[in-house]
């Protein structure tokens, strides 16, 4: 799959649940995919920030042969050489990860999603080639230790003013708030506890994403 099929994939995307083991509920990453997928969700992102390389590897492996079975989008978060590896769609990756011109280099028919925290970082990773940016945290959230500032969903609109390209949204973001940022103009939310500590996590994803396709059938 080339990258123009994979953008034009990205487009359809709604609800873009992330893992985090250590956030849910003592199920593990592979439980989170399998009701993501039940869920209907088109994307999933392996995030794991406590495995080691070789871990991270052997569960990008199941992650790409379950979502490839399901036709969903899978995004690797930080590590460039195992989404290659493993045959992922997509790369994210953080303001202090690898630069994107380099990771465009190393992955040119990879999807690459940049995390932005303002309007100048997001105008930046589009004017290098991202294919979407992730504007965030948006509100407190447990998987960002040690972050201060939380941009607020007032704030949705004007980083993302410029942007050709598309943008989620993340942080802190769960069923009793994801009505404020839908109501700045977020069409695609990205989501960790919001799923992976709901009771019924395909039940969740569900809920979450006809929320979000309400909002774009009244909204445009």
């Amino acid at each position: 799959m080339n990258r123009e099929i994979r953008k034009r994939m990205f487009l359809e995307v709604d609800l873009y649940p992330v893992t985090c083991e250590r956030h849910s509920a003592g199920r593990s990453n592979l439980e989170v995919l399998d009701a993501a997928i039940r869920g209907g969700a088109r994307i999933i992102q392996l995030r794991e920030k406590e495995f080691t390389a070789g871990e991270f590897y052997r569960m990008a492996l199941r992650f790409r042969e379950m979502t490839a079975k399901a036709g969903m989008l899978l995004m690797i978060n930080d590590h460039i050489d195992i989404a290659l590896a493993v045959g992922a769609d997509g790369v994210h990756l953080g303001q202090e990860d690898l630069p994107l011109p380099a990771a465009r280099k190393l992955a040119p028919e990879l999807l690459i999603g940049i995390s932005a925290h303002s309007r100048e970082e997001a105008l930046k990773a589009q004017s290098e080639g991202a294919d979407y940016v992730n504007i965030g945290p948006i509100f407190p959230t447990r998987t960002k230790e040690g972050v201060k500032r939380f941009l607020g969903p007032e704030a949705i609109a004007g980083v993302a003013a410029g942007l050709e390209v598309p943008f989620t949204v993340m942080g802190g973001i769960s069923g009793a708030n994801i009505g404020q940022v839908l109501a700045e103009g977020a069409r695609r939310v990205a989501v960790v506890t919001a799923v992976t500590t709901a009771v019924d996590m395909a039940g969740t994803v569900a809920f979450l994403r006809e929320k979000i396709r309400q909002a774009g059938a009244m909204g445009g």
